[in-house]
């Protein structure tokens, strides 16, 4: 029996780069705020460098900072997406059967109705020359839940993962024009997967095959033995999912480097680089079966039991590198009033290819493949400041930014991903000299986006070993989202 392909299509994906799909507001697997302030801007405020959070944008930035000073803010990220489904289908290994529809329904609510990521940032002035400072931050996140009979159920149940990067930096100012930055990052992430698995379809499988073999040795043709284990298969009546649940975790460590110029007193300019960080997440899976029904004739044992048997709990593991991602910037105030401000960002999102997940049990089960074939991306926005008083400036941005998925038969339910659209209003309130307030919103619209994701595993065998049930997504969504950030500054 091919009880050991049945369905797990995204196992420990969601371990593997923190899924970022409908909740997350940056493309691929990126979070999308790492500051209350950025985000006014539509994250145009790269070269400002007006708060400790330039640690995350630009490191070279703590030197225009004086003093000791502190950040902290919380980003509540709302999401709204709708699926639909358009002909979700499962492969079936009887042989003369063909891909049958899955069932069940668009995933209702899949999406939580908020998700909060706090930041915190601070930094000392230790003299004229050198600044230093550190920053945590949730750089990946996701947390969704389609529910047990969604049409997708065999390629995804639900996820969540939270991560947190540490990042301590130090600046150095070589003279009035030039600035240099750097920092190293440990980064922490942790994640829950869920998927079901068609423990129908391999347990069919094994009835068909063996009723045929019996037909066979009794003299039947081999028609009337296909007609007799179809009635094997009929009469044992299976049915119902299994379900994958799967855990794991890793610390990363990485470094990144920033340069600011300072053309003039109201103009400046900014390059900022954000290493990849390599990652080797290791993990549990553990199945269940109690919802499969049915009995096979002459075994001891019930379908429920023989496919536990086929999938012990074990451990599984899965390499990953993160994209790294290069920054350009500016930042001119244009008169006492009105600053305008700039920034382009590439993403190396080509790294994600595919990945390749590792099971290690007994008995033994073959790697999950998830393609992606992910390319670069890029994102720009522009923003401004307008200081409507002395306590009030009032801050605004529009960005564009891609996806990197390439196509529909690209797309997977965990991330389904799309080029967005930013329009982000933001503003900055000064309590007294040592402390302010900073408010950001965001609506940020995705395009509609289809999905028309394969398995590529060949259940049967006959390309090697693998897990995945292989059939194929086929669906469509509408996402937006509304960011909604607060965070309080105080300088000592």
């Amino acid at each position: 029996m091919k009880l050991k392909h049945l369905s797990l299509s995204v196992m420990i994906m969601g371990t593997a780069l923190g899924l970022a799909s409908t909740q997350a507001a940056a493309s691929g697997y990126q979070f999308g705020s790492q500051s209350v302030s950025g985000q006014g801007t539509a994250h145009a405020n790269g070269a400002e460098a007006n708060d400790p959070s330039t640690i995350f944008t630009n490191p070279a930035g703590l030197s225009r900072l004086d003093g000791t000073q502190v950040s902290g803010g919380l980003t509540l990220v709302v999401p709204h997406s709708e699926y639909t489904d358009n002909g979700s289908v499962k492969t079936v290994l009887i042989p003369g059967s063909s891909a049958q529809p899955t069932g069940g329904n668009n995933g209702g609510t899949f999406a939580p109705k908020a998700v909060a990521a706090p930041t915190f940032y601070l930094s000392h002035k230790i003299n004229d020359k050198v600044t230093a400072g550190i920053g945590m931050f949730v750089p990946y996140g996701a947390k969704l839940d389609y529910g047990f009979d969604w049409a997708g159920r065999y390629a995804l149940k639900s996820v969540n993962l939270q991560s947190l990067n540490i990042n301590p930096s130090i600046a150095f100012k070589l003279d009035d024009r030039h600035s240099f930055g750097f920092g190293v990052s440990a980064q922490y992430m942790s994640a829950t997967l869920e998927q079901m698995a068609d423990a129908t379809t391999g347990l069919n499988a094994g009835v068909f095959q063996a009723a045929y073999a019996k037909a066979l040795g009794l003299g039947l043709s081999p028609a009337a033995a296909a007609v007799a284990a179809q009635g094997a298969v009929k009469g044992a009546n299976i049915s119902g999912d299994g379900l994958a649940h799967v855990e794991g975790n890793d610390w990363g460590f990485g470094w990144n480097i920033g340069y600011m110029f300072q053309l003039n007193e109201n103009t400046r300019f900014g390059l900022a680089y954000r290493s990849s960080i390599k990652q080797s997440l290791q993990g549990t899976s553990t199945w269940t079966f109690d919802n499969v029904t049915g009995s096979i004739a002459g075994s001891p044992l019930t379908p429920a039991q023989i496919a536990k048997s086929k999938h012990p709990n074990a451990s599984a593991s899965v390499d990953v590198t993160t994209p790294e991602t290069v920054s350009a910037n500016f930042f001119h105030q244009l008169n006492p009033k009105v600053a305008l401000m700039g920034d382009v960002t590439w993403v190396r999102n080509s790294r994600l290819k595919q990945i390749d997940i590792k099971q290690y049990s007994t008995p033994a089960q073959g790697d999950l493949v998830l393609h992606q074939n992910w390319k670069d991306t890029w994102r720009v926005s522009l923003g401004s400041n307008y200081q409507l008083n002395d306590s009030w400036m009032l801050r605004g941005g529009l960005a564009w930014e891609q996806s990197p998925v390439q196509s529909d038969d690209q797309r997977h339910p965990a991330l389904p991903d799309s080029d967005r659209l930013w329009l982000s209003f933001g503003a900055n309130y000064k309590i007294n000299k040592q402390s302010s307030i900073d408010l950001a919103y965001s609506f940020i619209d995705f395009k509609n986006a289809n999905v028309n994701y394969t398995d590529a595993c060949d259940p049967t065998g006959k390309n090697g070993t693998c897990t995945g049930n292989g059939g194929t997504v086929k669906g469509s969504y509408k996402t937006y989202l509304q960011l909604i950030g607060v965070q309080y500054n105080y300088r000592f």
